[in-house]
């Protein structure tokens, strides 16, 4: 079993990996700084779900911050290192670019200096779908990504060059992951899935941007987790989306399927189109299931069916939580 490092380790998708490592027998160590980005109290509740396996340790520990990624890699050794910290939002980037760039860019480099100096070989690092702006559906990683149009996604495209720049001159072994519209229980309350569905639950308008016809590739974080573990294989370089990959499901489509399981009607206020979104999304994911042999597992209304059964019996505390 090895010993994989987790950066970001009490966000959404990092401590569902983690969880899955652990449960395969390998020993996580964690880090987040645990940011005030989003409400801290769901931070912390995945990592009380992560802390009772005594092969997981926890550091507070900021990518942004240098000297201590340093040292912590100097205290390794690490096996691989799943760098999935970063700051996320397209819409929100645009407030404070700096803060994207500092913790997505710079923070990225100070993981791949410190790998570099300390002999840490295989990386996995977690990129977006939304560098596809403009690009024809399915996306397919062989398309162009050179004209972001949110400072969110211009942080994640510096960052996914100077990974291969530190695999050409230093042999780093690199996979990069383009996660398409990750959804599930405990998910980010800044993002439509979990607003939602407490909005339409509780009564309150849904507060939607644009006519609701946008299609978004909506992908089940347990799916994304087993990608991100199966990526852990020496691969040399490799870009590779990981999506839902069947086909790409509308707003209206995904509240109707929402209003069905709670058993409520949505009462809805739109708001102008937002000029950082994307129309539509759709991965292509052959090239997940040639070098990983991996497939997504999950679609949308079992996925949802999920979400739904753990906001239910987490009602009273997930209402607290701040949107």
């Amino acid at each position: 079993m090895s010993r994989i490092l987790i950066t970001g380790v009490a966000g959404f998708i990092a401590s569902t990996t983690a969880a899955r490592l652990l449960a395969d027998g390998h020993s996580v160590v964690g880090i987040d700084n645990l940011s005030d980005t989003y409400d801290v109290r769901l931070k912390r509740a995945r990592l009380d779900s992560l802390t009772p396996s005594a092969r997981f340790s926890f550091q507070q520990v900021d990518v942004e911050d240098f000297a201590g990624v340093r040292a912590l890699f100097d205290r390794g050794p690490f096996d691989a290192v799943l760098h999935l910290a970063g700051r996320c939002g397209v819409r929100t980037s645009m407030d404070n670019p700096r803060l994207y760039v500092a913790s997505n860019t710079v923070g990225t480099l100070h993981v791949l200096e410190a790998m570099r100096h300390t002999e840490v070989r295989k990386l996995v690092f977690s990129s977006t779908s939304s560098l596809y702006a403009g690009q024809p559906t399915p996306f397919v990683e062989t398309l162009p990504v050179n004209t972001p149009i949110s400072p969110y996604a211009a942080s994640k495209k510096a960052a996914e060059m100077l990974t291969f720049t530190y695999h050409r001159l230093f042999g780093l072994d690199v996979t990069v992951l383009r996660y398409f519209t990750v959804y599930g229980p405990a998910g980010r309350p800044d993002m439509s899935p979990f607003r939602f569905i407490r909005w339409i639950d509780e009564g309150q308008p849904i507060e939607l941007f644009g006519d609701g016809t946008q299609r978004r590739d909506f992908t089940y974080v347990d799916d994304i987790a087993a990608g991100t573990v199966a990526a852990m294989k020496p691969l040399g370089y490799e870009i590779i989306n990981l999506g839902g990959g069947r086909r790409a499901w509308t707003l209206n489509e995904m509240i109707s399927l929402m209003e069905e399981r709670l058993g409520r009607t949505a009462k809805i206020e739109r708001r102008p189109v937002h000029q950082t979104d994307m129309t539509e999304t759709l991965a292509d994911v052959s090239k997940a299931a040639r070098v990983l042999g991996w497939h997504p597992t999950i679609d949308l209304p079992e996925g949802l069916d999920r979400t739904v059964r753990w906001y239910r019996e987490n009602r009273d505390w997930a209402r607290t939580i701040q949107l």
